[in-house]
């Protein structure tokens, strides 16, 4: 018999997930640190004009977008003269489950019925849940979704709970884990034992869903303003919306737009303390996901992550949790658009970044997300203070995540605030290249690629840590 002790189930991790995703990962392998990503995205996944007609059969896509107006001439009393960038939204609250996630879920729902599994599983505490919920329901699957929601003293954060409770609406099975390494543990046992398919976030499937968001927003701009965007701003957790978002832009012909990142800063918080799981006011569209993704793609729940966001990334900044509690609200009171936090992280950093644009530039904000109970500001806010968090107003620089949420007495203190692009793609070389002290040109060629850097800056980091490149 299989032995279902931790150590025997994560020894069969591999060949639990082959089974459950239905791709044989190692056709792209090279056998050294390069993989064949464009090759796994175009035979894995479905094309651009497949994908478009998968989520409008269940009803995704095709949002619209909205000129912020109000933002805008608040953005503009703090520019200099001829500065501030028209603020634009996509509003993909406008999607069955209520966020841009459906469209992810669309393709993987779809693949799973097409491929005759009986459900679909998802570990997630996001809204990705609620989008596999929603879609399954559609194609008349069954549905288990695995969230990390509790601290050890059974205290759950109101955002989950909420996503607890609309998956649970859509039919889902729902199983609360606590924080630790029993989520992975437990999602592969379901894996195992169900024989379900795993709808992860991480599959070419549910990345190139995004790429249809990133096509849209290309080719509604056009409509509207008669050209592409000068920028696209993306929240940034695992990188799939970023990756998916730039590879549609990219289908559509943008080749100008710049692909900015935006996360909220949680510097100092470790995502799997117990102690810190509650201290955290946001669950995802953190730096707590997004550092640690980016340099580190391959750390998910498949072999080889579809979710690439250094491929695309041009710029990546943080805003702090105030920031995005005090834009969330001027939205609502300011535009009449009552939307959730997760979409305001990329909102706040907008805010901040068109006012060093100009006048007659363009900057959209590529989701939105809906709000409501345990996902307003309020409850979130309310379950802060109650974890000893203060919460007052003054300078958002002042913040120290885990220790106080400061919202800004103007929003001209709304200030993003660049991360060292340089820092984090050398970071992820040493992580990638740790142990290693030979690589060939394969190799050289697939980390250009994979950090969207020059050959000399490769060539250069290589000599400087006595890596040889070598035949083969």
């Amino acid at each position: 018999m299989k032995g279902n002790s931790y150590e025997a189930v994560m020894s069969r991790k591999n060949d639990i997930m082959k089974k459950a995703v239905g791709i044989d990962y190692s056709q792209f392998e090279s056998g050294s640190i390069a993989f064949d990503y464009e090759d796994m995205m175009k035979k894995v996944g479905y094309t651009l004009e497949e994908m478009i007609n998968i989520q409008k059969s269940s009803g995704v896509g095709e949002t619209k977008i909205y000129e912020m107006k109000n933002l805008t001439k608040l953005a503009r009393k703090f520019s200099d003269e001829g500065k501030g960038a028209r603020i634009f939204v996509k509003d993909e609250a406008a999607n069955p489950s209520g966020s841009f996630k459906a469209r992810r879920a669309a393709n993987a729902v779809y693949h799973a019925k097409k491929h005759g599994f009986k459900g679909v599983i998802a570990a997630t505490s996001g809204n990705y849940g609620a989008a596999v919920a929603s879609q399954a329901a559609m194609y008349g699957l069954k549905c288990i979704i695995v969230q990390e929601c509790y601290d050890s003293e059974h205290k759950g954060q109101p955002e989950i709970i909420e996503k607890a409770r609309k998956c649970e609406a859509y039919g889902a099975e729902v199983i609360q884990l606590s924080v630790g390494p029993e989520l992975f543990y437990s999602f592969l046992e379901l894996l195992e034992d169900t024989g379900y398919f795993n709808a992860s976030l991480y599959t070419p499937f549910g990345i190139a869903g995004v790429e249809t968001l990133g096509y849209e927003i290309a080719m509604q701009m056009r409509e509207m303003v008669g050209k592409d965007p000068d920028a696209v701003i993306c929240t940034n957790a695992g990188g799939g919306n970023l990756t998916g978002t730039a590879r549609g832009l990219q289908k559509a012909g943008a080749e100008n737009t710049k692909v900015i990142g935006a996360s909220v800063d949680l510097k100092g918080l470790h995502m799997a303390s117990d102690k810190q799981f509650n201290k955290k006011s946001f669950t995802t569209g953190h730096t707590g996901f997004g550092i640690p993704f980016a340099t580190t793609p391959d750390r998910s729940d498949v072999p080889r992550s579809a979710a690439r966001a250094l491929r695309y990334m041009d710029r990546y900044v943080t805003v702090s949790q105030g920031e995005v509690f005090y834009i969330c609200e001027a939205m609502a009171q300011v535009e009449g658009f009552e939307r959730g936090p997760a979409g305001s992280v990329s909102l706040a950093a907008a805010f901040s970044i068109a006012q060093e644009m100009n006048e007659d530039e363009i900057i959209v904000v590529q989701e939105t997300e809906y709000t409501g109970a345990g996902k307003h500001i309020q409850p979130q806010l309310s379950f802060a203070r109650n974890n000893g968090i203060d919460i007052r107003f003054g300078n958002p620089e002042e913040q120290i995540p885990g220790v106080n949420i400061i919202l800004p007495e103007s929003p001209g203190m709304i200030k993003a605030k660049d991360l060292d692009m340089i820092k984090i793609k050398k970071s992820y070389l040493s992580k990638t290249l740790e142990n290693i002290n030979n690589v060939n040109e394969k190799d050289v060629k697939y980390l250009v690629d994979e950090i969207n850097e020059s050959r000399k800056f490769i060539l250069d980091y290589l000599k400087v840590n006595n890596i040889k490149i070598v035949e083969g």
